[in-house]
């Protein structure tokens, strides 16, 4: 497996992904700077978080335009991998990759936590051995992580079980931004495009004390296997 990461002006998350596969234990992780049109026959591709652009206009906004967002596009319609975290999510968004949009958080305040996320569907690779409303702890920094869709979009997402985790609110925890049916990360129809707004590349290693993470990006690896 070769993973490619992609460096915006403004990605600030890049290098702690690129860790965090090399820890998940992915043979080949390059880092692509946004001008290249090119891949590096990479056959994963993952949009870290941070500030793409300085989040001007809205955060995605711009990114969606650099060079290396055409290839992503392409490499994604033929059934390539993508992940997007955090701003690569909005990034996916933004590109049209994946349905909805991610909207200023609720008290329109930067948040930076630990939440609970429940797994809503087993039926995904990044999800595939955990068990459905399995929690884990993962931690969020956003400013715009309320995820928003039109209604008929919304019954589309339910329906079709591409919802893969919630925000829980069990045991006392609240939805931290506002996001529609506790949505905190998603799938598309034919399942290669995944984004979500809490960092499991900051919990995956084990002498940090967290490492839920981790079960993610293994996930990941052995699906491709």
């Amino acid at each position: 497996m070769k993973a490619g990461v992609i460096v915006f002006p403004g990605s600030n998350c890049d290098q702690d992904l690129v860790d965090a596969l090399k820890i998940s234990g992915v043979s080949s992780v390059v880092k692509l700077w946004h001008k290249q049109s090119d891949l590096e026959s990479c056959d994963h591709i993952f949009v870290p978080g941070g500030f793409s652009y300085g989040d001007y206009l809205r955060s995605g906004a711009i990114a969606r335009f650099s060079p290396i967002m055409k290839e992503v596009t392409s490499f994604a319609n033929k059934g390539g991998f993508v992940m997007g975290i955090c701003n690569g999510f909005q990034i996916l968004t933004e590109a049209g990759l994946l349905p909805g949009a991610l909207l200023r958080n609720e008290n329109r305040l930067f948040i930076c936590d630990y939440v609970s996320l429940e797994t809503a569907t087993t039926n995904s690779r990044i999800s595939s051995t955990l068990t459905k409303e399995q929690t884990l702890r993962i931690p969020i920094a956003h400013g715009e992580g309320r995820y928003f869709a039109k209604e008929e979009e919304l019954a589309i997402l339910e329906e079709n079980d591409q919802v893969i985790f919630r925000y829980s609110t069990a045991m006392h925890s609240k939805n931290p931004n506002g996001s529609l049916n506790n949505i905190a990360g998603i799938v598309n129809k034919k399942r290669n495009i995944f984004g979500m707004m809490p960092h499991p590349e900051r919990v995956t290693d084990p002498r940090l004390g967290k490492n839920d993470g981790l079960l993610l990006f293994q996930n990941i690896i052995h699906s491709s296997n």
